[in-house]
């Protein structure tokens, strides 16, 4: 089999299909995800009320664990933020409560299907996956240089691919030197 600069392109792009799309997906998610966020959403929410102590310096991981071990629910962890206790438990629950009240709300959460997985690629650090995200990433970037070296004719590389390929880069430069 002869290798040449087509057949590595074709095959590298491929070979990485699929986490290009998953990646692109992710990645236009993640940009807004402040107006919608697929990594979980609330399947099922309970009212609940908590008596809280009036110190919230004893409002330790053992006072949550007895107080709400009703709950069934492995505990994970709680901080307090703008008079809001907030209680992680595995299996994605998430406990709110209001610190004057001590009533609030009990939010079981699933990752949404396909693309709540997809975002987990995208953000995690898992060692392994890092390493082959690196590939991923000199991957890309072997198939964007044989992309930009594959003949093709009139309209190649040397005739109007370089034009393009500098327009695409102005922008990601213009936003660093404008916004970073």
């Amino acid at each position: 089999m002869k290798v040449t600069n087509r057949s590595l392109h074709r095959d590298f792009a491929y070979f990485y299909v699929g986490l290009i799309i998953a990646f692109s997906f992710s990645g236009i998610i993640l940009n807004h995800r402040g107006d919608w966020y697929p990594m979980d959403y609330t399947y099922e929410n309970k009212e609940v009320a908590i008596t809280l102590p009036k110190d919230s310096k004893n409002i330790t991981k053992e006072f949550l664990i007895d107080a709400t071990k009703d709950f069934n629910l492995k505990y994970d962890g709680h901080r307090v933020r703008d008079n809001i206790l907030r209680v992680y438990y595995k299996n994605n629950t998430i406990l709110d409560v209001d610190m004057k009240s001590g009533i609030g709300s009990l939010e079981f959460k699933r990752k949404v299907p396909i693309i709540g997985h997809a975002m987990y690629l995208h953000k995690s650090t898992n060692n392994f996956w890092i390493w082959y995200s690196d590939i991923f990433g000199a991957a890309m970037l072997l198939i964007a240089i044989t992309g930009i070296l594959i003949l093709a004719g009139k309209n190649g590389f040397s005739k109007r691919g370089w034009k393009l390929a500098l327009l695409g880069m102005i922008f990601p430069l213009l936003f660093l030197i404008l916004f970073s």
